[in-house]
C-alpha cells in the first residue's frame, strides 16, 4: 500500500479551504480574503467571520499560509510555498475530476 506524501495529507480541501488558499495567491487581510473569495467562486463561497479566522488559523499552524505582517488591526496573510504545492495538487484533482466527468457524461468542449 502507498505511503501518502506529505502534501497528500491535507487532500482534498473544502471548498472553503481551497478558495482560501487561492485567494492568498497575492497578500490580503481578512475582510479582503472574504471578498476575494466571494468574487472568484462567482457569489457561490461566502464566508463568515468564525469560518474564516478559525481556517486561518489551522492554515497558519499547518504551515500552509504565514502573517507577513500587522497594522491597523490588520493581519495580512500570504500563501507558503507549501500552500502553494498543496493547491496545485488540489487543482491537478480538480482537472481530473472534471475530465473525467466530460468523459463519461458527453459533455462537448
Amino acid at each position: 500500500m502507498k505511503r501518502p506524501s506529505e502534501l497528500e495529507k491535507y487532500l482534498p480541501l473544502t471548498e472553503a479551504t481551497y478558495y482560501i488558499l487561492l485567494a492568498l495567491v497575492k497578500p490580503l487581510h481578512g475582510y479582503g480574503i472574504m471578498q476575494r473569495v466571494e468574487e472568484i467562486s462567482a457569489g457561490m463561497v461566502k464566508l463568515g467571520p468564525g469560518t474564516l479566522y478559525g481556517a486561518l488559523s489551522n492554515l497558519q499552524n499547518e504551515g500552509l499560509i504565514e502573517m507577513i505582517r500587522e497594522g491597523d488591526r490588520r493581519k495580512i496573510y500570504l500563501l507558503t510555498d507549501k500552500g502553494k504545492r498543496v493547491l496545485k495538487n488540489q487543482v491537478k484533482r480538480l482537472e481530473l475530476m472534471l475530465s473525467n466527468s466530460m468523459q463519461l457524461v458527453n459533455y462537448p468542449k
